[in-house]
Order: C-alpha cells, then sequence, then structure tokens
C-alpha cells in the first residue's frame, strides 16, 4: 500500500502543523494508532481517490473530534449505570468474535433495536465510544495478534422484529451514519443481512440503486440466518448468537447463557468496554468531577445522497404503511432533544 511521495509529505506536513497549532497530537494518534499511510488511505477511498477532498475530509475529521472533545471521550460514562444498562438493552450491538483472517465480527440486532430507554445524545456518545474502543483497543490488538495490520471489521445485521415502527428511528440513525461516514470512513470490509423480512426486502429494491458501487459490493443480504456463507469467513464460535440456530431466531434468544448473547451488558465484550472506561474515568476525575447524563456531541449535516436515501426509506415505510392499512401516522425521532 503506498501513496504518492508528494501527497504523502503534504498531509503529513499538515498533520504535523495540526499537531503544534492545535494540540491534536492525541486526536491525530488516536486516529492513525501508527498506521499513517494506512489511516489516509482509508481517506482517499472515501471521496474517490480525490486527493484534495480527501484532504479537506481529514482536517474536517480533525476539528470534529477537537471541537467534540472526541479524545476525552472514553473517559465520559453514560450515568447513572442503570442508564448505560437501559442503552445497552435498547441498541443491541456487541462484538461476537473475529473472522478467520482476523478481523473483528460486530453484531448489530438492527430489527429490534428500539432507542427509546434514552435521550438521543446517549445513543449517539455510546456509538462513538464503542467506535473509538475499536480503533484505540479492539484493531491494535488484533493487529498484535495477527502480526498484521488489521484496521477494519465485519457487521452482521439481524433484521428479527423489523416493523414500520423503525421510520421512528430513521432520523437518529442517519445522525449516527453521517459520523461514521464523515470521521471514521472504510472501517467495515463487509456488512451480512441476515433474517431479512419482506419490510426490509421492499427497502432494499429502493434503496440498492442509490449507493455507491464501493458501498454496494460491501452489502451481502443472505438466506435466513446466514449460518452456511458466515461458516465461510469466520468459526462457529465466532458467529453471532443468532446466526447459531437452525433457523431465523430473535436477536434476543440468550443462546447457551447470557454470556452467549453479545449484546447483554454482562458479555465479556461489554463489561471489557465498561471497566476501560472506568480505567480511564479514574485517571482523569482528579481533574473535573464528572458530570451524571450524556456527553453531547455535535450532530452533522448528512449530506445530499444520505439525506435523499434516508427519504426514500422514509417514503417507502410510509408506502407499506398505507398499503397494509396503518392508518395511525409514524412520527420521526427528534433529534435536537
Amino acid at each position: 500500500m503506498s501513496l504518492p511521495r508528494d501527497c504523502m509529505s503534504t498531509w503529513v506536513h499538515d498533520l504535523q502543523i495540526l499537531n503544534l497549532t492545535q494540540n491534536l497530537s492525541c486526536d491525530v494518534q488516536n486516529m492513525h494508532q501508527g498506521y499513517i499511510t494506512e489511516t489516509l488511505v482509508r481517506f482517499l477511498k472515501a471521496r474517490d481517490w480525490n486527493a484534495s477532498k480527501a484532504h479537506k475530509m481529514l482536517v474536517d475529521c480533525l476539528q470534529w473530534r477537537i471541537e467534540n472533545e472526541i479524545d476525552n471521550i472514553l473517559a465520559k460514562p453514560i450515568l447513572p449505570a442503570d442508564l448505560y444498562r437501559a442503552v445497552r438493552d435498547s441498541h443491541l450491538v456487541g462484538l461476537s468474535g473475529y473472522s478467520k483472517e482476523g478481523l473483528p465480527v460486530v453484531a448489530i440486532g438492527a430489527g429490534l433495536s428500539t432507542f427509546d430507554k434514552a435521550s438521543v445524545h446517549c445513543y449517539v456518545q455510546s456509538h462513538i465510544q464503542m467506535n473509538e474502543y475499536r480503533d484505540r483497543v479492539i484493531l491494535p490488538s488484533a493487529s498484535k495478534k495477527c502480526g498484521r495490520y488489521i484496521g477494519t471489521c465485519l457487521k452482521v445485521l439481524d433484521m428479527t422484529g423489523l416493523k414500520l415502527s423503525a421510520l421512528n428511528q430513521i432520523k437518529l440513525l442517519t445522525v449516527i451514519s453521517t459520523i461514521d461516514d464523515l470521521n471514521y470512513p472504510e472501517k467495515t470490509d463487509a456488512y451480512y443481512i441476515v433474517n431479512a423480512p419482506y419490510i426490509f426486502s421492499a427497502c432494499w429494491k429502493v434503496v440498492k440503486p442509490l449507493l455507491q458501487e464501493r458501498t454496494k459490493r460491501k452489502i451481502q443480504v443472505l438466506q435466513g440466518n446466514g449460518r452456511d456463507e458466515l461458516l465461510k469467513v469466520m468459526d462457529y464460535a465466532s458467529l453471532p448468537h443468532f446466526c447459531k440456530q437452525q433457523g431465523s431466531r430473535s436477536s434476543l434468544c440468550n443462546g447457551n447463557g447470557t454470556n452467549a448473547n453479545c449484546f447483554s451488558f454482562d458479555h465479556t465484550f461489554h463489561q471489557q468496554l465498561y471497566n476501560y472506561v472506568k480505567q480511564q474515568v479514574s485517571l482523569t476525575e482528579t481533574v473535573s468531577p464528572i458530570k451524571q447524563g450524556s456527553f453531547h456531541v455535535d450532530f452533522p449535516v448528512p449530506n445530499p445522497d444520505e439525506a435523499r436515501i434516508a427519504r426514500t426509506i422514509e417514503v417507502e415505510f410510509h408506502r407499506l404503511a398505507d398499503q397494509n392499512g396503518l392508518i395511525k401516522p409514524l412520527n420521526g425521532l427528534k433529534v435536537d432533544g
């Protein structure tokens, strides 16, 4: 993996200037973790190898990080503990294992995540914390274990339970997606969709043509719970719990126990993340007291493509609602509260 020498020198020089003038050294380090070239390539890929656009994207990302104190977000717990548990119970996501190539496997219960137990800011904070923990702890650990650079993950999305009421979550999900696209580009190698009901299939038909070819190539809609296909890229032990059943089963199924459900707060991954945050707090709490509640992050404005996709999904959901005779209107989730 290489970059043109003039492009590399210009970008590295700019990073050095940013370090000196804005004290961004920690933010830069947390972004590249020692893999500067690979990080620059991610931003280039996200802007179709347009160097000037990728450069602007990188600088904007660094500015976002310092303005929102992202470098310190892992020392900002969601308190009280019951609130954090409520977030975990309503935003189903976890680490189920690693692929045969050493990439982390992130499981997401997209269909049964309700996002109704806490404020939007709590869910956004939790999502960014997982991103940062992935980049600062999970991926470096995977790289060390494999003896080579591991900078991306695989995601398995369970659509079990997806309903028309999911329309209420579109605005929040658009915020989260925009944060990822602008500030954590090209961190996912592949998206595997499993247990897809008719609602997803109908939306996928109208959304797929709007996606960039690069994105479409990453998405695979698997039959049923995708077990057989996923076993080609990961061992059985790394399969998300909802893919281990013979047939479609709920994301909430515990499998062989609570610890087998990677969405559970009691799962090893979430316990390690929770303890890591507590450790970071202990290192900083003497400087300033820890406040209860959420850590507010500025919500980025979706780009036109993302806004069009969100609108397309919204229109399709309304069409399906009318088709099924649902009279009660579906209200979008407000993201300003």
